[in-house]
């Protein structure tokens, strides 16, 4: 609602609303006459506002969009299209790696570095925010979140089986793709939170009514992603070109840069949500994000590959692909039981964001394995000397068929003005 603090929250809406719209233009326009001829980096920085500006724009367009959808539905689309970057990047690289062998380990650097990133940083910052936010310790997870958790671990416990072949097959793709089509229909089939809209969101509402709300979703929804859409594949390129022309590790800038403005959207989203006190729906966004992630991009990785190459191999894993791969199926893992029982504690969240952090100081092989054990080390002893009800609900959800959670627990709404 704007009606809590008058004319100054309203300005304040209009000011933002116009704000994300713009971040976008230049790119956009860029992109329309040709490129203009850009030098790399002002590629990377303008790709990068346009990616911002749409994250922004697909936070309203979710929060619009609660009001028709079930919140379970609205985050997974939220999710896809704000991992839109990440999947037209790392698909770019993989059917590239079709025909030069070398970018197959771009493709593997970039999916791993965004899935590390998603959880090290982007759980952390949502859960530390909502702390500060609401002035407490720990922040709850609504209980029909257990949705996206229940899928996240099955992805998990699956991705540890992928580097025992070696590759990244077609048959890992059926199971991952099955998987996220589950995941689809019973997000669906979830029920619907009521929802109190505040700032651009509100101020659309509030405007324009119930069909201009709804006209409003789409097109913020639509202009968003074609803007990631545009964006995603030159900034990926530049990184690559500048990294060559500067002789920096293009494999780190892959990992680690390119993910930074790839998951802007999901972060600024996921954080923006915690802002305004609504902290569970923001973790929510970052889990329906990090299963997407999981599931339909790295199921699509080999479908590219194996289109691009004509052929049906898997994309192939050496052995420091294998390390990265099973480094980010052990912080996945630690991190689904942490939150589990639905709560997660700022001690948790800093342990993940420190050992995140650790592991961009020690790009060794030897010191990443010692990561994996470490990671294994700490989910097993969780696992059997944790506390019970973290245990029982994390096998509950391992062993629970899907189902509609229920929605009688929603996270309480941001108060009457709050932007």
């Amino acid at each position: 609602m704007l009606n809590g603090g008058g004319r100054p929250v309203r300005t304040r809406a209009l000011l933002w609303f116009a704000f994300g719209i713009a971040l976008p233009v230049p790119w956009v326009v860029a992109e329309a006459l040709g490129g203009l001829g850009i030098p790399g980096e002002f590629v990377i920085l303008l790709a990068g506002c346009a990616i911002l500006g749409s994250a922004f724009m697909l936070s309203w367009s979710c929060e619009l969009a609660e009001r028709d959808i079930p919140q379970a539905l609205a985050l997974l689309v939220l999710a896809l299209v704000g991992v839109l970057p990440e999947y037209a990047i790392d698909l770019h690289f993989a059917w590239t790696a079709g025909k030069d062998p070398s970018y197959a380990a771009y493709a593997v650097a970039n999916m791993t570095g965004a899935n590390r990133l998603l959880i090290g940083f982007g759980w952390a910052a949502v859960a530390l925010v909502a702390c500060v936010r609401r002035r407490e310790r720990g922040m709850m997870i609504a209980g029909h979140q257990r949705l996206e958790l229940r899928f996240l671990i099955w992805a998990t416990l699956y991705s540890f089986v992928i580097p025992l072949t070696g590759t990244i097959n077609l048959f890992d793709a059926a199971v991952l793709l099955a998987l996220f089509v589950a995941y689809v229909r019973s997000a669906i089939a979830s029920e619907a939170c009521e929802v109190e809209l505040v700032g651009p969101a509100a101020l659309i509402d509030v405007e324009f009514g119930q069909q201009g709300r709804r006209l409003w979703a789409a097109l913020l929804f639509v202009f968003a992603g074609f803007a990631i859409f545009v964006s995603a594949e030159p900034f990926a390129e530049s990184l690559v070109a500048v990294g060559r022309s500067r002789e920096i590790d293009e494999f780190l800038l892959v990992q680690w840069l390119a993910p930074v403005a790839s998951e802007s959207p999901e972060f600024v989203v996921a954080i923006l949500f915690a802002w305004k006190l609504r902290g569970s729906l923001g973790m929510g966004a970052m889990i329906s994000s990090k299963v997407n992630q999981w599931t339909l991009l790295v199921g699509a990785i080999p479908i590219a590959y194996a289109l691009s190459l004509g052929g049906f191999q898997g994309l192939p894993l050496d052995a420091r692909q294998t390390e990265e791969m099973l480094l980010t199926s052990s912080q996945s893992l630690l991190a689904a039981i942490l939150i589990a029982d639905l709560k997660f504690s700022r001690v948790e969240a800093l342990c993940l964001a420190g050992l995140f952090a650790a592991q961009l100081f020690f790009p060794s092989t030897l010191i990443r394995w010692w990561f994996i054990a470490l990671y294994l080390a700490i989910a097993a002893g969780l696992l059997l000397l944790g506390p019970s009800s973290q245990r029982s609900a994390f096998f509950g959800l391992v062993f629970s068929l899907p189902r509609s959670d229920s929605a009688s627990d929603c996270e309480p709404q941001a108060p009457a003005g709050e932007v």
